[in-house]
């Protein structure tokens, strides 16, 4: 439907307009200007929330240097991925390392609405990892962040560089803990009852 300026409505005589009563002056309606246009006439960029997205579900780790500084820093850097923007934010929680060494993980669990692919998006996790300084010396190091992409939509997927949903996502408790706090119907009880014997502790503040 196009929007037009009011114009005032004949009264049947040639001429258009009705008169107005002696000593009054017909209001007339205020001008409407057209939309500006940006320079260059291109059309203005569509804010990233309109494009069409999926949900996806990410989770942060790290134990190394400031490792709650980076994992609240990881959850912002998210929200800044091109036509990605942060749903729902975990609590911190603090959990020993599992096959890994080192001192005590942070992690959460960041939702998402992204309109990438999930080859895309997990390219922009990486770089998030080389931009914060993770290394990969030997399977399992400690390492200043780690992003894992669990869930993708309803994509199943099993290549060598991606697999979904995350096969080891319902084995770890530093996992579904903050998992099920902001996505509960994604957590079974009895996925949380086979991890119940991992120390994990929530971070209160």
């Amino acid at each position: 439907m196009t929007n037009k300026p009011d114009r005032p409505r004949g009264d049947g005589r040639k001429g258009g307009a009705p008169r107005a009563p002696a000593g009054k002056r017909a209001a007339m309606p205020p001008a409407k200007r057209p939309p500006a246009r940006p320079s260059g006439g291109s059309p203005a960029r569509r804010p990233k929330e309109d494009y069409p997205t999926v949900q996806a579900f990410i989770a942060i780790g790290a134990n190394l240097g400031d490792a709650q500084a980076a994992v609240k820093a990881a959850m912002e850097a998210i929200g800044a991925i091109e036509r990605t923007v942060v749903t729902a934010r975990s609590s911190l929680y603090r959990s020993a390392p599992i096959e890994s060494s080192g001192p005590d993980y942070i992690n959460a669990v960041v939702a998402v609405r992204t309109g990438l692919t999930a080859e895309a998006f997990l390219s922009e996790l990486q770089l998030l990892e080389e931009q914060a300084g993770r290394e990969r010396p030997f399977p399992n190091a400690p390492r200043t962040l780690d992003l894992d992409l669990l869930m993708h939509g309803n994509s199943v997927k099993d290549t060598p560089k991606l697999s979904l949903p995350h096969p080891r996502m319902r084995e770890r408790a530093f996992v579904l803990k903050p998992l099920a706090e902001i996505a509960p119907d994604k957590v079974p009880r009895a996925a949380l009852a086979r991890v119940s014997d991992q120390v994990i502790e929530r971070i209160r503040g």
